[in-house]
């Protein structure tokens, strides 16, 4: 299903019954990106999973930053009539989430924060640059996905080879496949934004999910987050690194549960 904001438009999917929970996903990610826990989740919730302009079946040659993601998500669920939600973003999900939650406290109920930080380290945004710069110098597809994949998995993920091999088949064979470009903005927005001055205005009912081995997003930015942000709580799970849902998805399904029931 499709809306537009500013001429561009944006896919989205349904899924579920119950209240609703947005669902936004991270860095070159859409919403098949929630595969291993949206059967779960949507036994009890209403899943809202939008694909981000600049990825998946949305517009991508357009403008891009976090708080005009924000301003999309916020805008669809305008679209579905709804008052508010429950928001739920991964990594730069997380970070769209929170520019959401600062400027329309109005609009949704709880937050949750997964694998995520309140700024991008310089490591990360040379590292992201380089990812960038990789994708639009044409290096093998399959190549550049197994090169991410060494950063937001375990160690023990990597046992399972074939599994492995199938994941990668499947992203270069993506139909909708996101551009060099588009990518690239989506890097910059995230290099551009930081909000860790602003967090403790988030007062709302606030839950960050991390995983105990994730190199992207360590602990310390996870333990900044809680403590800027009032009455926030820390999840912590085990045996994950940072694309937790993928990894540990029951111990994922049963935090969001907790959280939110």
């Amino acid at each position: 299903m499709y809306y537009t904001k500013d001429g561009v438009p944006l896919y989205y999917e349904l899924l579920g019954s119950g209240p609703p929970l947005l669902l936004i996903a991270g860095l070159a990610s859409d919403s098949r990106s929630w595969q291993p826990i949206m059967t779960a989740l949507a036994e009890r919730f209403t899943l809202i999973m939008p694909d981000n302009r600049g990825v998946g079946r949305s517009g991508q040659e357009c403008v891009t930053s976090i708080d005009l993601i924000a301003d999309d998500c916020l805008t669809l669920v305008q679209h579905l009539g709804m008052e508010n939600v429950n928001l739920l973003g991964h990594s730069m999900g997380g970070m769209v989430a929170m520019s959401y939650a600062l400027r329309y406290p109005y609009a949704f109920n709880k937050l949750i924060l997964v694998s995520t930080a309140s700024k991008n380290s310089d490591r990360n945004n040379l590292l992201f640059r380089d990812w960038a710069t990789s994708c639009a110098v044409g290096q093998d597809r399959a190549f550049w996905f197994r090169s991410l994949f060494y950063w937001i998995f375990t160690n023990h993920f990597f046992n399972d080879l074939p599994m492995v091999n199938e994941m990668v088949r499947w992203l270069v064979e993506d139909p909708w496949p996101q551009s060099p470009q588009a990518f690239h903005r989506q890097v910059e927005a995230i290099a551009a934004w930081d909000v860790t001055s602003e967090l403790c205005r988030i007062t709302t009912p606030t839950c960050v999910i991390a995983g105990d081995k994730d190199i992207l997003f360590p602990s310390e930015d996870t333990a900044l987050m809680v403590k800027l942000i009032p009455g926030a709580h820390l999840v912590e799970i085990e045996q994950a690194a940072h694309s937790i849902h993928t990894e540990q998805p029951d111990a994922f399904i049963q935090a969001v549960g907790n959280f939110l029931m």
